[in-house]
């Protein structure tokens, strides 16, 4: 895994590939921790990566997909992975 493949709204590691290739254009995968679609809600809906993340922080860190969500984890270690976001070097087109 990459370490490109960082969502830039929670920090999450595990993403299939990059949110936004080189040239900025989205994958348009799902956040399985958040819920983020990259193109989708920053491009359809207008959010910014900061508006989406306390939205879902206030909503209590809600995993996406309940599935893929590591058995042992909890509110700390989902706020752990926030800071991941401080590796994120993403420039968006949209």
């Amino acid at each position: 895994m990459s370490s490109k493949n960082i969502c830039p709204v929670c920090g999450y590691d595990k993403l299939t590939e990059p949110p936004y290739d080189l040239l900025g254009y989205p994958s348009y995968e799902i956040c399985s921790c958040c819920g983020f679609e990259y193109g989708f809600d920053d491009g359809s809906e207008g959010k910014t990566f900061e508006v989406y993340r306390a939205e879902w922080i206030s909503n209590g860190y809600p995993f996406y997909v309940v599935s893929a969500k590591p058995a042992d984890w909890g509110d700390t270690e989902i706020q752990n992975q926030l800071k991941n976001i401080e590796k994120v070097n993403y420039h968006p087109k949209i």
